[in-house]
């Protein structure tokens, strides 16, 4: 009965509030509670119409009751709308052929067996509405994760094969299964398996006899838990989704090229996250003024005006790439863009979560340039994020340039700086990176830089770019030799992709060779900020 289907805002008005805005989802991970039978309920019985809906109301208490911390769930804004159910099984007392029923204690879990060596996964199903935004792929990694905690040896599924039901006359099961791995054929559930790293372990007939879509087939699914350690055990009960200690970052170098319309610019952007999430990554961060590619359209218009009307764009936007963070299972860090607000032109940088929630950083520090061709006015607010891999700040190009911002961010408890540049030139560049990577010494933080390449024909003050994306470390034993933890080739559209041990940090601040944070003397000096802050 498993079946793990493939799952595929208001406008920001015054600065001067705060900007952590709610959207249309809020996801949130969490185990099931008994008070959710309703939820539960109406999408069983939407999922599984053909083949007896819902678990009965006993059913699901007495799942939640032997085994909480098995039962998963998603919810959005306060309705479930995705689930999963697990048990912990001694895997040698059924063996590979046995039923659903047998092993699932016929719903009630009467076979949980707290001393088990197997995770095994009862079903997964996502509310019919909510399947563009693989909450499936996000409910295997927290069986994963649970089967992590709990030093499992692996975790066991029987995976029904749905796509089958048309290739009947044709093959015998065990060659529809091969053409799937094979990506011959998709099945909309094995297919899904084997993309979140399950193999097959082998085919068992008669697993859920009123499965007629597969013909009560079924395939024995199977992901080896690579940290299990054999003497030791951690305890039930105590399960949480804490903050990973290593987060996985995706750069974008990203390749100037005009845009006759938003819908090309977001089937760009939509390659990149696709990509970038293609590698677990928690993060995505896109350059300064990755929508400049629109401004091909305004040519006629003069700098002020065309920027102006380029930020008519950005509410669409933002929504398009929160839709993409909810979807692909990742936070974005998109870029900058204009937003032009209460009579004021703004270069804006949105987190967005992959839960649905965003915020927003302003450019604080404008150029010369940006002044006398664009009229830009600065932001008065340095934000601080809480996301659910690690603390995060954001600053804007030229603001990376001014200490005193990187120095106020790490003091309130930041990891990771991001700082999606734009420049022309590689002195421009130079500028930035030189000072980014100060900024990851001196305040014992990781610091991730990405801007833009190529050119824009004919749009004035933004036809060139120089970039050389990078991935900045503190300067340590426990780091790169060189502070570099990946580097882009310069001036070639590419993404970067690097794992960042945020335990590292930890040590470095209180062991490390140089320690700037304990060792500043605040009884001299000190960096005060003096402007908003949420």
């Amino acid at each position: 009965m498993t079946n793990k289907s493939e799952d595929k805002t208001k406008p920001r008005k015054k600065q001067r509030k705060s900007a952590r805005k709610e959207t249309e989802h809020r996801l949130v991970l969490r185990t099931s509670r008994l008070s959710d039978y309703g939820d539960i309920r109406e999408i069983m019985d939407r999922v599984y119409p053909t083949m007896g809906g819902a678990w009965s109301r006993d059913q699901f208490a007495a799942q939640i009751k032997r085994f909480p911390d098995g039962q998963l769930c998603i919810e959005d804004n306060g309705k479930v709308v995705a689930a999963a159910i697990s048990l912990i099984v001694d895997y040698a007392r059924f063996g590979d052929q046995h039923g659903y029923w047998e092993i699932t204690g016929n719903g009630y879990l009467t076979t949980h067996d707290p001393k088990g060596d197997t995770l095994y996964g009862v079903d997964v199903f996502v509310h019919p509405d909510y399947r563009d935004l693989r909450l499936g792929r996000r409910l295997y990694d927290a069986r994963k994760s649970l089967c992590e905690h709990l030093n499992l040896r692996r975790i066991v599924a029987g995976g029904r094969i749905p796509g089958y039901a048309r290739h009947t006359k044709k093959m015998s099961p065990s060659q529809y299964i091969e053409l799937v791995k094979k990506r011959e054929l998709r099945d909309p559930i094995l297919s899904f398996q084997l993309a979140n790293d399950f193999h097959v372990r082998r085919l068992i007939t008669g697993y859920l006899p009123e499965d007629e879509e597969s013909g009560a087939f079924a395939t024995l699914i199977e992901w080896n838990n690579i940290h299990y350690r054999e003497p030791e055990r951690r305890s039930a009960g105590k399960l949480k989704f804490e903050r990973k200690s290593t987060v996985r970052i995706g750069a974008v170098q990203w390749q100037m090229r005009p845009a006759d319309s938003l819908d090309e610019l977001a089937s760009q952007i939509e390659f990149f996250v696709d990509a970038v999430s293609g590698y677990k990554a928690d993060f995505v961060v896109f350059p300064e003024f990755f929508s400049a590619p629109l401004l091909s359209r305004h040519q006629e218009s003069n700098p002020a005006q065309a920027i102006r009307e380029l930020a008519a764009y950005s509410g669409d936007l933002r929504e398009h790439m929160l839709k993409l963070a909810l979807s692909y299972n990742i936070n974005i860090i998109a870029g900058s863009m204009p937003l032009y607000e209460d009579g004021a032109l703004y270069n804006v940088s949105h987190l967005l979560r992959r839960d649905g929630t965003w915020d927003t950083q302003y450019k604080l520090h404008i150029t010369p340039d940006e002044n006398a061709y664009w009229g830009l006015s600065g932001g008065s607010r340095l934000e601080v994020f809480e996301t659910d891999s690690a603390r995060i700040g954001i600053l804007i190009c030229y603001d990376v340039e001014f200490p005193e911002l990187g120095r106020i961010l790490s003091e309130r408890g930041i990891d990771i700086l991001f700082v999606p540049y734009w420049t022309d030139t590689k002195n421009g560049y130079q500028r930035v990176r030189t000072c980014a990577q100060a900024r990851a010494v001196e305040n014992e933080i990781y610091v991730v830089i990405t801007g833009s390449v190529g050119n824009l024909p004919n749009v004035e003050n933004m036809d060139i770019q120089y970039s050389q994306s990078a991935i900045l470390t503190p300067s340590d034993f426990a780091f790169p030799h060189d502070a570099v933890a990946a580097e882009a080739t310069p001036n070639t559209e590419m993404s970067l992709i690097a794992d960042l041990d945020l335990d590292k940090l930890k040590e470095l601040r209180e062991q490390g060779s140089v320690r700037n944070a304990l060792d500043r003397r605040r009884d001299l000096y000190r960096v005060e900020w003096l402007g908003g802050r949420s």
